[in-house]
């Protein structure tokens, strides 16, 4: 029958016809994607599953697994120091700078470079330590060791946030190997980066000038920031702790340092039980290295013996006093152990791996005659 509809009717009408039609074409899809997923013989999940599997390579997966595993180990530090307004006279903390470091025992110990704290205790700020989870501690600073340009902190933190890393033998790294970086570069929290060990056996300079032995030279992008955090091999040890780069500009330019893990296992022990390292002392005060080489002598000159010290009790001298009243030169260290020492660095390298209470075999040449004999002196601690 027609009728005349009104313009409501006629919209009422017209929706519902798009509303069936709508339906229509969404059971059809439906059904398209079930028989399509009947059709591969698996559900949904499995689908999805399926792809995540085969998106990656076992390498890119070892590469996840490792990261996984030691992210939540890894700590951002940031540091803060005391600063006087020359107006005002008022005393604010400032922020002084910032990097990484990682958890070493689950009683709250944290492992980072000395340089990354250095500006907040010789300013009198402070250090705070965020976890992964965004937990954030002041912390308290146990030893440094400025020599390997290490550091080991404390926080008060709940054991149940603190996940300790393991640490690897460096010993074993071959030039070639998978090594990965994690840290906070540019201030970028939990960055991690891959690369190989380019070179081992390398030398590098601390903040107090003592060059720092069988460092591990890494592709790795290493940034500033990064400084402190742990450089982990593909079984996520720690292997070192980066610390360096060379960079005309600045940022990682594929050539970058960290301090072998035998260097941490040698220090933090010591920084635990006595807040700093315990080194064999010979009881010897040297003469600059500068004064030795215009001399044209190879070796440590000895100014001085402590008088009873292991030296002194070996029969080793000092700088001895001519007939006109003017100073010669005494013993001058040759070896240590048969092994050569140039300068003061290769005599404080040396006796590095040694401890107190040890006996050390100390070469000396004697005066003009360049005669070399062997005293056997028994160290004691500093």
């Amino acid at each position: 029958r027609n009728q005349t509809m009104t313009p409501m009717e006629t919209m009422n009408r017209t929706f519902a016809t798009f509303a069936r039609s709508s339906v229509v074409l969404l059971s059809l899809l439906w059904i398209s994607t079930l028989t399509a997923q009947t059709s591969y013989g698996q559900s949904p999940s499995a689908a999805r599953t399926s792809l995540e599997t085969g998106a990656y390579t076992e390498a890119e997966l070892s590469i996840m697994r490792v990261f996984e595993k030691v992210a939540p180990s890894v700590v951002n530090i940031d540091t803060t120091a005391v600063q006087t307004n020359v107006f005002s006279m008022r005393v604010d903390e400032v922020p002084q700078g910032s990097g990484s470091g990682f958890v070493y025992s689950n009683k709250g110990h944290v492992v980072t470079n000395f340089h990354v704290i250095e500006g907040a205790i010789a300013r009198q700020g402070k250090v705070f330590v965020t976890l992964k989870g965004g937990d954030r501690f002041e912390a308290k600073v146990v030893g440094t060791e400025p020599d390997k340009d290490l550091a080991l902190l404390k926080i008060e933190a709940p054991e149940k946030l603190l996940v300790p890393v393991k640490m690897g033998p460096s010993a074993d790294l071959r030039v070639g190997q998978t090594v990965l970086a994690i840290g906070n570069p540019f201030g970028l929290d939990q960055t991690l980066t891959t690369g190989v060990v380019s070179a081992l056996g390398r030398e590098i300079r601390s903040r107090t000038d003592r060059k720092i032995l069988d460092v591990i030279q890494t592709d790795a992008a290493i940034n500033p920031g990064n400084s402190g955090g742990p450089l982990l091999d593909s079984q996520g040890r720690v292997v070192g702790v980066n610390t360096q780069i060379y960079s005309p500009s600045g940022a990682s330019a594929g050539i970058g340092f960290a301090i072998p893990a035998s260097a941490v296992e040698r220090v933090v022990p010591q920084l635990i039980q006595f807040g700093r390292v315990n080194r064999p002392v010979l009881g010897v005060r040297l003469i600059s290295d500068s004064i030795a080489q215009r001399n044209e002598i190879v070796g440590v000159i000895i100014e001085s013996v402590e008088p009873g010290g292991p030296a002194d009790r070996a029969g080793i001298r000092g700088l001895v006093q001519t007939r006109s009243g003017y100073p010669a030169v005494g013993d001058v260290i040759v070896a240590v152990d048969g092994k050569p020492v140039k300068d003061s660095n290769d005599l404080l390298d040396l006796l590095d791996d040694r401890k107190p209470g040890d006996e050390i075999k100390i070469t000396v040449v004697r005066g003009k005659s360049g005669k070399k004999q062997i005293f056997n002196v028994r160290t004691t601690q500093n």
